[in-house]
């Protein structure tokens, strides 16, 4: 699905520092929620986590993931974006990206045990809704 699937009156939710909600799905098949940094990159949504946390462990099994972000100035205007992860990406980069989306959220680098695992998730858009 080609990333102008989002509506360019919404795009300024994904440009902007704004928390959004990841869904995932567990292994009962139940939802599973959490609050996160993200970026896009014009054609993924990209997620970052520690490698082993339940969000990682449940895109590793079923990629099909939810995604919300509410505007912070008009709390009733969002966007729900429904895809599935397509790209895992370990190592160095992830390590990178973690300390990119600190900065953007908070001006610092983040800081993480040495021995941390970060890891890259890069969601593909195939659904979008959006309302305000």
């Amino acid at each position: 699905m080609p990333a102008n699937i989002i509506p360019s009156q919404y795009l300024d939710l994904l440009e902007r520092p704004l928390l959004a909600i990841l869904a995932t799905v567990m292994p009962d098949g139940s939802p599973q929620a959490t609050p996160l940094w993200f970026d896009f990159d014009g054609q993924y949504i990209r997620v970052n986590s520690a490698k082993g946390r339940v969000k990682d462990r449940n895109m590793r099994r079923d990629p099909r993931v939810a995604f919300v972000i509410v505007d912070d100035r008009t709390p009733y205007r969002y966007i729900q974006i429904r895809g599935r992860v397509v790209e895992i990406i370990e190592g160095d980069i992830a390590r990178l990206h973690i300390n990119e989306l600190s900065r953007r959220y908070t001006g610092q680098d983040w800081e993480s045990p040495a021995d941390e695992e970060r890891v890259i998730y890069c969601i593909r858009p195939e659904r979008v809704s959006a309302m305000g």
